[in-house]
C-alpha cells in the first residue's frame, strides 16, 4: 500500500508546566490548558527525545515527525537539510509564557554539547508577542569583563549587577548566540525558534523552589567553558512590509522572516530545498497549496513539506513567522 500524499502537517502541542509558567497561552492561544495549572511552554514542533511531535490532523494523524522523515526522507526536509542531520529533525518550535521571571541561563555551542551531552547546541532566537508594561529581557553584560569577574559576582551573589537589560515591545525580536547568558523577564509572551537541543546551563534561579518545592540545580561550573563573554547585539532590526515577506534573521541553522498580508500572497519555495514552519501570530490565515487548503489560527503552528513549493496565504491582516533552513 502506497503512503498517503504529504500535506501541509499540524501537530499536536507539547504542553509543559513551569514555576513561572501561566494562563496566556490558554487566554492568547487556546491552548488545551488545564484550570490553575501554570503553563510557561507550548512545544509546538519538537524531534527532542521523549518530546516528539505528533501529527493532529488529516491522512498522517497519530504520525510522529520521525515516522515521517524515515517514511519521506528528503521530501518531507529538502534534500540538502536530509544530508546534513539524518533523521533528526533540526528544529524546535516553542511559544512561552514568562508569568515570573526565568532563570538566568545560557547553552553550550555544538562543540560543547556534542562532547558532554551528545546533542546538537542551542541556538535560538526570540519573537515578542506580548510585553507588560516593564517587561524585560536579561541578555549579554552590560560590561566587559572576564572570567575572573564572572566568578567574583557569582561567589557575591551579585550576578544581576552586571547584566544588561533590555525593554522590550511587542514586536522585537532578538537572536540568542550559544554562550550568551540571558533570561526571559515577567509579564513577556515570545516565539521561540532554536536548535533541537534541550541542553540549559542555570547560573541563578531567583533563589526560588521548583514546582516539586525543591530549589531547582544551578550548573555553574558547567557554564564556565560554555559562557562567551564578549558583547554581541542580541537585539535584531527588520522593517515591517505588508503583502511580503521580511526578513528578521538568518544563521547557518535557520533562517526566520515575517509575513505580513492582507490579501492573497503567493510565494515560490522552488529553490528553498527545505521544510517551511509557518507559525502564526496574527489573524487567522488560510494557506493553500495545488492540492491543500487548510485554515491557520492564532497560535498554531503548520509545517510545510520540502516537496510542495507553491503556496498561497490569504488573510485579512495575517502575520506569521516563517522558518526555514537556508
Amino acid at each position: 500500500m502506497s503512503n498517503p500524499k504529504l500535506y501541509p502537517l499540524k501537530f499536536t502541542p507539547i504542553l509543559k508546566e513551569k514555576i513561572w509558567g501561566g494562563a496566556s497561552l490558554k487566554n492568547l492561544f487556546n491552548k488545551a490548558v488545564g484550570e490553575g495549572v501554570k503553563i510557561g511552554e507550548s512545544w509546538e514542533l519538537s524531534g527532542v527525545k521523549d518530546n516528539i511531535s505528533l501529527v493532529s490532523e488529516g491522512s498522517l494523524k497519530g504520525k510522529s515527525i520521525n515516522d515521517l522523515i524515515a517514511i519521506y526522507g528528503s521530501a518531507l526536509l529538502g534534500r540538502r537539510v536530509l544530508r546534513h542531520y539524518g533523521a533528526q529533525f533540526p528544529l524546535l518550535f516553542k511559544f512561552i509564557d514568562a508569568a515570573e521571571d526565568l532563570s538566568v541561563q545560557l547553552h553550550p555551542d555544538d562543540a560543547l554539547a556534542k562532547e558532554r551531552h551528545d546533542s546538537y547546541g542551542k541556538t535560538e532566537m526570540w519573537y515578542i508577542l506580548e510585553a507588560a508594561a516593564n517587561a524585560r529581557l536579561l541578555l549579554g553584560f552590560n560590561e566587559d569583563i572576564g572570567l575572573r569577574e564572572y566568578e567574583q559576582c557569582i561567589s557575591e551573589n551579585k550576578l544581576l549587577d552586571i547584566i544588561k537589560i533590555e525593554h522590550i515591545a511587542v514586536g522585537d525580536a532578538f537572536f540568542i548566540a550559544p554562550g550568551t547568558i540571558h533570561a526571559i523577564g515577567a509579564g513577556t509572551v515570545l516565539a521561540e525558534i532554536q536548535q533541537t537541543s534541550d541542553v540549559t546551563y542555570r547560573v541563578y534561579d531567583w533563589d526560588r523552589p521548583g514546582l516539586d518545592g525543591k530549589m531547582r540545580d544551578l550548573h555553574t561550573e558547567e557554564a564556565k567553558e560554555a559562557i562567551k563573554f564578549d558583547n554581541q547585539k542580541a537585539r535584531l532590526i527588520y522593517d515591517d512590509t505588508l503583502d511580503d515577506i521580511t526578513l528578521i534573521s538568518e544563521s547557518a541553522y535557520f533562517k526566520t522572516s515575517k509575513i505580513k498580508c492582507k490579501e492573497v500572497l503567493h510565494i515560490d519555495y522552488t529553490n528553498a530545498d527545505s521544510f517551511k514552519v509557518y507559525m502564526n501570530i496574527g489573524a487567522q490565515a488560510i494557506i493553500k497549496t495545488d492540492e491543500f487548503e487548510v485554515s491557520l489560527n492564532k497560535g498554531e503552528t503548520l509545517l510545510i513539506p520540502a516537496c510542495i513549493n507553491q503556496v498561497s496565504i490569504t488573510s485579512q491582516n495575517g502575520e506569521i513567522l516563517e522558518v526555514y533552513i537556508p
